[in-house]
C-alpha cells in the first residue's frame, strides 16, 4: 500500500506560519544549492495533497509548476468548486475518503504539504505514515500551529535527525503500527470471563 508522507518546516515553538499565512520566516534558512533533501523526497512522490491557502501562496511566490509538473497528480483541498487545471484537481469531498482511496491504488507515495487543517484531519484518522519535520531556529510566538489540540495520541518511531549549517534541524519519524490485542477476537462476555478467571483463579 502507498504511504502518505509529511515534509514540512516549522519554528522551534511549533508554528508553520506567522499570522495572515506569512511564511517569510522560511527565508532565514535559504542557502544556494541546499534543498534539505526535498529533491530526493519528491522523486518518490507522484501525488500531492495540499490545502487551498498553501496552494495559493506557492502559486503566487513560485508558480504552479512547483506542484503540477505534468508528472504527478495534485489535489487541492478546498470548499469552492473550480475546474481542473492540468493534473491539478480542486477537491471538495471528504479528505479521509480521498486519502484511503489513493493509498489503495498503485503508484508512488503521496505527499501532504499542508496546511494545518489538512494535516490534523489526516492525523485524527491515523493516515500519515512518515514525518519529515524541519525545525527553523526561530521562536515566532504566534501564528498557525502545526499540531492542533483534540487529536488522538499517536506513537511514532524515530528514524533520524540531521543538522545543517543554517541552524535548521531535520527530524524524521514514522508511524508506529498499532499492535493487535490478544483479546481482539473475543466478544465482551467472553472477555469478562477470561479476566475474572485470571484474577480469581
Amino acid at each position: 500500500m502507498r504511504k502518505i508522507s509529511l515534509f514540512i518546516a516549522m519554528s522551534l515553538d511549533g508554528y508553520i506560519s506567522k499570522p495572515n499565512d506569512d511564511l517569510t520566516f522560511l527565508k532565514l534558512v535559504e542557502k544556494e544549492g541546499e534543498d534539505y533533501g526535498y529533491s530526493e523526497f519528491i522523486s518518490k512522490i507522484d501525488t500531492i495533497i495540499i490545502g487551498r491557502k498553501t496552494y495559493d501562496y506557492v502559486l503566487k511566490e513560485i508558480g504552479s509548476s512547483h506542484y503540477d509538473n505534468g508528472q504527478r497528480d495534485v489535489y487541492v483541498i478546498t470548499r469552492t468548486e473550480r475546474p481542473q487545471v492540468g493534473r491539478t484537481i480542486f477537491y471538495t469531498g471528504n479528505i479521509t475518503e480521498l486519502v484511503k482511496r489513493l493509498k489503495s491504488e498503485k503508484g508512488k507515495n503521496i505527499y501532504c504539504d499542508g496546511g494545518a487543517e489538512v494535516i490534523n484531519e489526516l492525523l485524527k484518522h491515523d493516515l500519515i505514515d512518515d514525518f519529515t519535520i524541519s525545525v527553523i531556529p526561530i521562536l515566532l510566538g504566534n501564528g498557525t500551529r502545526l499540531f492542533k489540540d483534540r487529536r488522538p495520541e499517536q506513537k511514532l518511531e524515530f528514524i533520524t535527525a540531521k543538522k545543517f549549517e543554517t541552524g535548521l534541524t531535520q527530524l524524521q519519524y514514522k508511524r508506529k503500527k498499532k499492535q493487535r490485542s490478544v483479546y481482539t477476537d473475543f466478544d465482551s462476555d467472553e472477555l469478562k470471563h477470561m479476566i475474572q478467571a485470571q484474577c480469581f483463579g
